[in-house]
C-alpha cells in the first residue's frame, strides 16, 4: 500500500511539474526557462526535476505533450468541431510565445533520430494530418489528394509560426482559416465550375 501511496504521489508531482514548466516558459520565454526557475516555481531542486525527466530535453518534450493534451481536450469531448479547435489552438498559441519559440526550436532538434522530441514530432504530424481530413471534408475532391493537402496545411501553419515570432502582427490563425475556406470552396467545385476571375479572387 506504501509502494501505491508513493507512486500516486511521484505521478501527481510530475503533473505538477509540467503544468508548472508550462506557465514558466508561456510567461517567461523559452530562452528564460531554466531548470533553476522551472523548479522553483514547483517548490523543488533541479536535480528533483531531472529525477523525474531524465534531461532537460525530455522535459521539455514532455511539456510540449501536456500543451497538446490541453489543446485537443474540447475536440475530444465533442463541444467543438475540428476546424475550430485547430483554429483556437492556433489563436491561443499567440497567448504563449514562449511556448511556441520552444516548439520550434525542438522541431529542428528533433530532426535527430536520437532526440528526445523526435518520436513526439512524427506522432503530432501524424495526429495533425488526421486532423486536418476531418477539418477540411470536402476538400477531398481538389487537386491536391488528402495526405499532401494535411501536409500543405500543416507546413503553412508551422511555417506562420515562425513568421510570426519575428512579425507578431501576423494573423495566423486568420491565414489559416481562410486557407481552410479557399480548399474547401475548391473540393466543392468541379474542374471548370469557375471562372478563371473567381479562381483568382477566392469567390463562386
Amino acid at each position: 500500500m506504501a509502494r501505491r501511496g508513493s507512486y500516486a504521489k511521484g505521478i501527481a508531482r510530475r503533473e505538477e511539474i509540467l503544468d508548472s514548466a508550462l506557465e514558466v516558459i508561456g510567461r517567461d520565454g523559452y530562452q528564460n526557462a531554466s531548470l533553476r526557475g522551472i523548479a522553483a516555481e514547483v517548490g523543488v531542486t533541479p536535480a528533483a526535476l531531472l529525477h523525474y525527466f531524465g534531461t532537460k530535453e525530455e522535459l521539455f518534450t514532455a511539456v510540449l505533450r501536456r500543451r497538446d493534451e490541453r489543446d485537443g481536450l474540447r475536440a475530444e469531448d465533442g463541444s467543438e468541431d475540428a476546424r475550430e479547435g485547430f483554429i483556437r489552438a492556433i489563436r491561443h498559441n499567440t497567448e504563449v510565445p514562449g511556448l511556441v519559440e520552444l516548439f520550434s526550436r525542438l522541431a529542428v532538434d528533433a530532426v535527430d533520430p536520437e532526440h528526445p522530441a523526435h518520436d513526439y514530432f512524427l506522432e503530432r504530424n501524424a495526429r495533425l494530418r488526421a486532423l486536418m481530413s476531418d477539418a477540411v471534408p470536402s476538400a477531398a475532391g481538389a487537386a491536391l489528394d488528402p495526405e499532401t493537402l494535411a501536409r500543405v496545411i500543416q507546413a503553412v501553419s508551422d511555417g506562420l509560426q515562425l513568421q510570426w515570432m519575428i512579425e507578431p502582427e501576423v494573423d495566423m490563425a486568420g491565414i489559416i482559416d481562410r486557407l481552410i475556406t479557399v480548399l474547401e470552396r475548391a473540393g466543392q467545385t468541379s474542374p471548370g465550375d469557375e471562372s478563371p476571375d473567381a479562381v483568382r479572387t477566392g469567390t463562386s
